[in-house]
This record gives C-alpha cells, structure tokens and sequence, in this order.
C-alpha cells in the first residue's frame, strides 16, 4: 500500500509512519491477519532510516494495532469492523461555564492599574531577592506582606494589628475554610439573608452548622443572632453584599455587645470598605473590640483585580496562638513572588495612590449608571453612596433596563437571587454592579435612549 511522507511537516516521520498505518488498520484496509512490509523494506520505500519505521512499528505493537511474529514479521491484529474511530462529542458545559458572548466590560479599575509600576516592582523584586524566591516564606505569608498590610490598616482603617497576627491566603474563600477549622464545625455560624451566596455552601461543604439570620435596615440582627444560639456571626458592616447597607455604630455595638457576652467571635468581611463616594471609610468593628472577639478579613481582589488572589485575616493573640499550633503545618498558599511584588507596592505608596485614582473613576462611573438607569423611567435607587454596587427598585419594562445596562457591562441581578431558598423578596428590586461598566460605552448610551 502505497504511502507518502510530509517531510516538510513539524510532524515526526515515525508519527506520519505510525498514523498512517494505524488509520488503515481501523478503517479496514489492512485487515486483520494481514502481513505489513519488513522494517528494513518499509524504510527504503520510504527513504528514511531503519530507526524511523522502528519507532512507527514500536508505537502500533504497544498500542495493540500490529503484532509481531518471531522470524516471520509484523501482521495488523487489530479488526476494524468491530470498532470505529470515535466521533468527539462536544463537551457540554454547566450554565455557569458557558462562554456566551459577553458585552464589553473590564476588570473593576483595569484601565487605570499602573502597569508600568509593577512591571518595576516584579524587576526589583527578581532582581534584589534572587533564589530567596525559591525558598518557602513563612506559614502566614511573608513578613513584607504582612508588615505592608499592618501599616495600610493603621492608616487607612484607623486600627493597629501586628504583623505577626496577619494570616495571608489566596483569596477570601481560602481563609474562610482556614477559619472553620480553627474555630470549630461543631460551632453554629450565623450568615446573612440575603447575603454571598459561596457562604452557604463552604459552610455547607465542610459539615458546619449554620443559621441564615434575617437583617432590618440597619443590617444583622443582634436578636436573632441570640434566638438561633449563634457562636460566631460572618458580616459586612462596612457595606453588605447584596443590599449595600452601612450598618450603623448603634447596630455595630449591639452586636460586640452580643460576642462579649459569652464564648462568640465576629467575622468582619470588610471586602469593599475602601471605594465610598464621599467621606472616609467607616470604622472597623475590630478596631473597637477591646476583648478580642472580633476576625478581620480583607481582600486584594476588589481593590486591584479579581485575578489577584491575595487575602488576608487579622487575630487576636489568642486565636494566632491557636492558628500556629493546630494549622500551622499549611504551607502558605500564596507564591512568593506575589507577595514580595505586594508588599512594595504597598509600602511605597502606589497602593493608595492607586485607590484614591480607583475611587474617582468609580465615582464618575457610578453618576453615569445612575443617569442611565434613572432615565429609563420610574425607578429608585438606595444605597448608592458605598462600594461598586447599588440596588435600585425597578417598574415592569425592567428587561429592556437590564438589556441598556448590559450593552455597557453593567451587571443586573434579581435581589432575589441571594435570599436563601423560601426567603420573601420583592421582584421589583434589582443589585446593579457597575464595577466591569466602560465609559465610553456609558456615554454613547444616552445617545441611544
């Protein structure tokens, strides 16, 4: 059977030998039984080197297409009747992984991240630390990390950690699992509803107890938090995710008063508290937890790109003592080279000159979504003055809202979507995320209203 080489081809020779030879095995043109050439008379036909067709007849007799017969040579043993090649199915994806076409939009403040600067940081940092890169960094994260971080919250959050408290991981969902091992599954945690809905189902997954606790106008209620016997309470005071409530200093206390009253820990999710629209940031409940009740946690994702893995939770003496002898053994599970690029970017100031370009884009592009939406008709937004999220009560023709938010990809979600199942929540009301919106987009918008 006559057979023709590429020799021009990235292939191998051995593979084209080994291919062709195969695809007539299945196909049926060399049927089972059938004797092929000898090495030595396959590789003059072809031109090629003894080696190359051994190679080709190596690779079909291990995958059982050829046999070879002591002193007689080498026979197809595979029949292709029986057995076709199989037809690739195409993979079917969940909804949730579908790559739809999506309409233009960024990672929040990807148009003004100083590329140019942590390109120089990554060169210093490769250049100055060389194979200390290579070594593993400290269980919670490298000291510069952490030493960075401490110094940022005391001046932009108002409170002092020390660095040795600070436990560096790979996001917020991370440390969330870190902290159900070192608090206890047989502990009851109190989540909000509405509220994240990975919450529930990390809880969920690692076979810990856990109460959804209704909110009011002012966010968690204390109340309910003793009625369920909650142990530890996970909130977002600063600005709650989905609603957008600021939980007010008198709430805030109530609910320190209830962690002070027995064995309770708060988890402080402060995901967002850095992007408001006028003002300072509002305080942290950790800063103001004499009896050290309260777990800070925070994240890089927000504040510079959803890619950058980077979180972090602030302990009390206590709990770092029993974080180091009981989990201690985790490797951190951020790389290094991250970390030390971090730290100097913090430390020398790009962080925060970087939050504050971050915070007036966002401004601009919270008033052009407002203007958007507002100007579709009857409609009223709430909770507008924090974070890259707002919620807005919408009137009937809200699909055709939701498609002119889109085109500027702005994302509008059902509230509904984070109430736990049997929860009641009105349709009418709608999360509005701005923080992906484009400008430009935004303004030719109005254009087309």
């Amino acid at each position: 059977m006559a057979r023709t080489l590429e020799r021009s081809s990235e292939k191998p020779l051995y593979e084209q030998i080994y291919e062709q030879i195969r695809d007539d095995v299945l196909s049926g043109r060399l049927p089972e039984g059938k004797k092929l050439p000898s090495k030595r008379a396959l590789a003059e036909q072809l031109q090629v080197s003894l080696i190359t067709v051994e190679n080709a007849y190596s690779q079909l007799i291990a995958e059982g297409y050829v046999r070879a017969a002591q002193r007689s040579g080498y026979y197809a043993a595979y029949s292709g009747e029986a057995v076709e090649k199989p037809k690739a199915k195409p993979l079917r994806l969940p909804d949730s992984e579908k790559k739809e076409e999506q309409p233009p939009s960024r990672p929040a403040g990807a148009d003004i991240f100083p590329f140019s600067v942590w390109t120089r940081l990554m060169r210093s940092v490769i250049s100055e630390k060389g194979t200390r890169l290579l070594q593993p960094v400290d269980n919670g994260g490298a000291y510069e990390l952490r030493e960075a971080i401490s110094g940022y919250l005391y001046r932009a959050r108002g409170f002092y950690t020390p660095p040795e408290n600070i436990i560096v991981g790979s996001g917020t969902e991370y440390l969330y699992n870190l902290l159900i091992q070192l608090l206890g599954r047989d502990k009851v945690y109190g989540i909000e509803n509405p509220g994240f809905p990975k919450l529930a189902k990390i809880y969920a997954l690692n076979n810990a107890r856990f109460e959804y606790i209704p909110l009011d106008n002012s966010g968690m209620r204390a109340d309910e938090l003793e009625k369920r016997r909650v142990d530890i309470a996970h909130i977002s005071p600063a600005h709650h995710f989905p609603t957008g409530i600021v939980m007010p200093i008198s709430r805030r206390r109530e609910i320190l008063g209830w962690a002070e009253s027995g064995d309770r820990y708060i988890i402080e999710d402060d995901y967002d508290s850095e992007f408001r629209r006028s003002g300072k940031p509002v305080p942290t409940i950790f800063g103001s937890d004499d009896l050290e009740r309260v777990i800070y946690i925070n994240t890089f994702s927000q504040t510079i790109a959803p890619s950058v893995r980077i979180s972090y939770m602030c302990l009390s003496d206590e709990l770092c003592g029993l974080w180091r002898k009981n989990l201690g053994f985790y490797a951190c599970s951020v790389p290094a080279f991250e970390q030390y690029t971090l730290a100097r970017f913090i430390s020398e100031g790009y962080f925060e000159r970087h939050i504050n370009r971050a915070k007036k884009r966002f401004k601009r592009v919270c008033e052009l979504t407002e203007q958007l939406i507002l100007s579709c008709g009857n409609v009223k937004i709430s909770e507008e003055n924090a974070g890259l999220h707002f919620t807005v009560r919408l009137p009937e023709n809200s699909a055709e809202i939701i498609a002119k938010c889109a085109e500027c990809g702005i994302k509008v979600t059902p509230l509904s979507d984070y109430y736990a199942e049997g929860a009641a929540c009105e349709d009418s009301l709608f999360l509005v995320n701005y923080a992906g919106a484009v400008e430009e987009n935004l303004l030719k918008a109005f254009g087309k209203l």
